[in-house]
């Protein structure tokens, strides 16, 4: 049953390395509360599960069972202060300091008095701190059902799963090698499952601040529909933006999108409509341009991209040519702002597009800004094309109509 252990720990590692890059991730977005919880929950139970299942190089058994009796104390502390942050229960400076304090003593409390009794009795009295608490971590999060929080239920499940992961490697470290394959498994499987729920819990309670500080960033220029800059034409927040970006000469990119029916939509089915509508082309816009590209909200229905470092013509046309295929595609939106009634009131809708390119071979602030208001009139020129993307042919000085076989 070797490959079955092996397999089912393999995969809660895998769990463990996705929760450290969700962590990398976080940290890149500038969330450093998310990034450092959620690493220091997937790096200290790891370890955790390391030491447990005999990962170590200690040959001594005596003094194995002692250093794994120090790591449940200060392993659980540490799982525990990020439990309790995540229930909200540390909030206030004092609290937190009182807390931290607080664990830190009872875990050298624990690990002192281990040194009294023989090593396998210092590794039960280890658990059986880790266990107290992870009950006293469920009692916490039982209270917040209680409440009505609307994350408890999911905080409940994670620490359950928690405590059965814990008691499962207690057992595997006191019966090692003789602990049956079934226990392994149901403690990889719920380590996995509490990583997962835990994960979870900490995206809804801290993703807001990944918007936050987008808003934070942009100020009154971010469009909370779309989750982008919003540009305004003419304004300062393009203007500082194609200052950014536009040197010396440099080769830039502009196109335009604009969605044709968005009036229709509203006039037809109201603000919710037209609210769905762009926060779905929004995102699949930003997942249709690659990293480098300035994506934002330019007035009521227009999207701008913006490549520096101007991409040749090829590359620029295709990359419209994705943008178009994709934000094209049919989508169910939603016409009520009432929760109970988004599955009964809903429509489908297709964008009507026009794309607009312009690539300058050299750029300057001034230029630019001229570029963005003829990719922008070029849209909206598009829609009436064939292919709904319109190019700048600088060679002739017209605007031409791209079949797709030109690019």
């Amino acid at each position: 049953m070797d490959q079955w252990v092996s397999g089912f720990w393999g995969a809660y590692f895998g769990a463990a390395a996705l929760m450290l890059a969700g962590a990398v991730f976080a940290f890149t977005r500038g969330v450093r509360r998310v990034a450092v919880n959620a690493a220091m929950s997937g790096i200290a139970s790891t370890f955790f599960v390391v030491a447990f299942l005999g990962g170590l190089p200690i040959g001594n058994d005596d003094l194995l069972a002692r250093f794994l009796a120090h790591v449940a104390c200060a392993v659980s502390a540490v799982l525990a202060y990020l439990l309790f942050a995540i229930l909200g229960v540390l909030r206030e400076r004092a609290v937190r300091r009182k807390t931290a304090i607080g664990l830190a003593l009872l875990a050298w409390g624990v690990m002192a008095l281990g040194w009294l009794v023989p090593p396998i009795a210092a590794l039960q009295m280890g658990m059986t701190m880790a266990l107290g608490l992870g009950v006293l971590a469920l009692a916490l999060t039982l209270r917040g059902v209680v409440r009505g929080d609307r994350m408890a239920w999911a905080a409940v499940t994670g620490v359950t799963l928690m405590l059965i992961a814990i008691g499962g490697l207690g057992w595997i470290a006191l019966e090692r090698p003789n602990a049956p394959w079934q226990v392994h498994a149901i403690s990889a499987l719920a380590g996995m499952a509490y990583l997962a729920t835990m994960a979870g819990v900490m995206w809804t309670r801290y993703s807001y601040l990944i918007e936050l500080n987008e808003v934070m960033a942009h100020g009154p220029s971010y469009d909370p529909v779309t989750r982008m800059r919003l540009y305004t034409l003419p304004g300062q927040t393009l203007e500082q933006t194609l200052h950014q970006i536009t040197t010396d000469g440099a080769p830039l990119g502009a196109v335009a999108i604009t969605i044709a029916n968005l009036y229709v939509l509203k006039k037809l089915y109201g603000l919710p409509a037209v609210n769905h509508a762009l926060f779905v082309s929004a995102g699949r816009l930003r997942r249709s341009v690659p990293s480098g590209v300035h994506v934002g909200r330019l007035g009521n229905d227009t999207f701008l991209l913006l490549v520096p470092q101007g991409a040749d013509s090829g590359r620029l046309l295709r990359m419209a040519r994705n943008v178009l295929v994709r934000l094209s595609k049919s989508v169910v939106l939603n016409t009520s702002l009432q929760a109970g009634a988004l599955e009964q009131q809903q429509t489908h809708w297709a964008a009507e597009l026009g794309v607009g390119v312009m690539r300058l071979p050299k750029a300057d602030p001034l230029s630019a800004g001229e570029a963005v208001v003829m990719a922008c009139k070029m849209a909206s020129t598009a829609v009436s094309y064939p292919s709904r993307l319109a190019w700048f042919d600088h060679g002739s000085g017209e605007i031409v109509d791209m079949p797709p076989t030109l690019y």
